[in-house]
C-alpha cells in the first residue's frame, strides 16, 4: 500500500479524504442539518473521485484505453445509480428522470467539452478514435428516440394513454439493454481492432500496482455509495436554501456530483494527451446511462418503487438530450479536437444550465 499512501501524501486534493468520516459521522449525529450535510458530502465526493481516477488510470495503463474508459464509466455511474435508487424508493420520479437526462447532457457537453478544452490548452491539436465516437453517438441517438416516443405518440393524461406509456416503457427498457449489450459485443468483441486507441503504441506508466488499484477501486466505490446516500437525503432541502429549482438540482447539481469521478479521470487523461480515454469515459458514460441505467431503473421501479416508473420525460429534457447528442455527433465526426471545440460544448451546456436555473418552479 506504500504507492497509495505516497499518492495521498503528495496530492493535496486527496487530503480532503478527511471529510469522508466527517460527513458519515455528521449524518448519524446531526441528520437534520441538511445544508451542512450537502456541503460536506460534496467535499467528500471530490477526493474520492480523484482516487477513483488514479486507480482507473492505473488499470487502463494495462488494459488499454477502450477497456479503461468502459471501466471508469461503469464505476463512475454507480454514483448516479445509487442516487437514483434512493430517489426511486422515495417515489421522487421527477428527480430520478431529471438526474438521468442531466447525466447524459453533463457527460456529452460538460465532460467532453472540458476534456477538449483542457487538453487543447496544453496540446495544439489532439486526435481520438473517430469510429468509437460515431458508434457512441449512434447509440445515444437510439436512446433519444426511445425517450421521445412515449411522450410524442399519445395523450398520457388519458387512461389508455397511461397504460400505453407504461407498457411501451417496459418494452423499450428491455430493447435498450439489448442494444447496449450488442454495442459492447461489437466494440470489445467482434470489431475490437476498429475501436483501438489512436496512441502510437506509447506505454503509460501506472501510478499504482494492479492489485492496489483494483482494491482501491472496490473500496472507493463503496465509500462513494455511502456518501451519495447522504447527498441525496440532503440535496433537496439544501437546494431550497440555495435558491435552486428542482429542475436545476436534478439536471445540474446531481449530475455534476454524480459524474465527479469520471470527470476527474477524463480531464486528467486529456491533459496527458490520452484523448481516446477521455472520449471513451464521457461518451461511454452517457451511453451507459441512457441504454442501461435508465431502463434498469424502470425495471427496478416495479420492485422498489411505490409504483412503476415510465420513460416518459419532460419534453424540455428530451429536447436537451437530443441537442446534446446532435452537438456531440457534429464535433466528433472528424476525430480531432482543439480547445475552441471544448469551449463551444461548454457554452451549449451553460445555455441549458442558465435556462434550468431560471425555470419557474412546478414546470416539470
Amino acid at each position: 500500500m506504500s504507492p497509495l499512501l505516497k499518492e495521498i501524501r503528495h496530492n493535496r486534493m486527496l487530503w480532503l479524504l478527511a471529510f469522508v468520516p466527517v460527513v458519515l459521522a455528521t449524518a448519524r449525529l446531526r441528520p437534520e442539518s441538511h445544508t451542512l450535510l450537502f456541503v460536506l458530502s460534496v467535499l467528500a465526493i471530490v477526493p474520492l473521485a480523484v482516487l477513483l481516477s488514479l486507480s482507473t488510470e492505473s488499470v487502463a495503463a494495462r488494459t488499454g484505453d477502450a477497456v479503461g474508459g468502459l471501466l471508469n464509466a461503469t464505476l463512475g455511474n454507480l454514483t448516479e445509480l445509487v442516487i437514483a435508487l434512493a430517489a426511486l424508493r422515495a417515489g421522487e420520479y421527477t428527480l430520478v428522470k431529471a438526474s438521468i437526462a442531466g447525466a447524459i447532457v453533463t457527460n456529452t457537453l460538460f465532460m467532453l467539452g472540458g476534456s477538449f478544452l483542457l487538453g487543447g490548452l496544453k496540446h495544439h491539436v489532439q486526435e481520438f478514435n473517430h469510429s468509437s465516437a460515431v458508434l457512441q453517438s449512434s447509440l445515444l441517438f437510439l436512446a433519444t428516440v426511445a425517450l421521445l416516443i412515449p411522450s410524442a405518440t399519445v395523450d398520457p393524461e388519458s387512461l389508455a394513454g397511461a397504460a400505453f406509456v407504461q407498457n411501451m416503457s417496459l418494452g423499450l427498457s428491455v430493447l435498450l439493454i439489448i442494444g447496449y449489450a450488442l454495442g459492447l459485443l461489437f466494440t470489445l468483441g467482434t470489431h475490437r481492432d476498429v475501436f483501438g486507441s489512436t496512441d502510437s503504441g506509447e506505454e503509460h506508466e501506472a501510478a499504482l500496482p494492479i492489485a492496489t488499484a483494483l482494491a482501491t477501486l472496490a473500496g472507493v466505490t463503496v465509500l462513494i455509495a455511502l456518501v451519495s446516500e447522504v447527498f441525496v437525503e440532503s440535496v433537496q432541502v439544501a437546494a431550497v436554501s440555495f435558491g435552486m429549482t428542482s429542475a436545476f438540482v436534478g439536471f445540474i447539481v446531481v449530475a455534476l456530483v454524480g459524474a465527479a469521478a469520471e470527470m476527474t479521470a477524463a480531464f486528467s487523461a486529456a491533459r496527458k494527451d490520452r484523448l481516446d480515454l477521455s472520449v471513451g469515459i464521457a461518451l461511454g458514460s452517457a451511453t451507459q446511462i441512457a441504454l442501461f441505467v435508465a431502463p434498469v431503473l424502470v425495471l427496478l421501479s416495479y420492485v422498489v418503487g411505490p409504483h412503476p416508473m415510465s420513460l416518459q420525460f419532460w419534453p424540455g429534457s428530451v429536447m436537451m438530450v437530443f441537442i446534446a447528442t446532435l452537438t456531440t455527433a457534429l464535433v466528433t465526426r472528424g476525430g480531432r479536437s482543439a480547445w475552441f471545440v471544448g469551449a463551444l460544448l461548454l457554452m451549449v451546456y451553460l445555455v441549458f444550465a442558465m435556462a434550468l436555473y431560471l425555470l419557474p418552479p412546478r414546470v416539470l
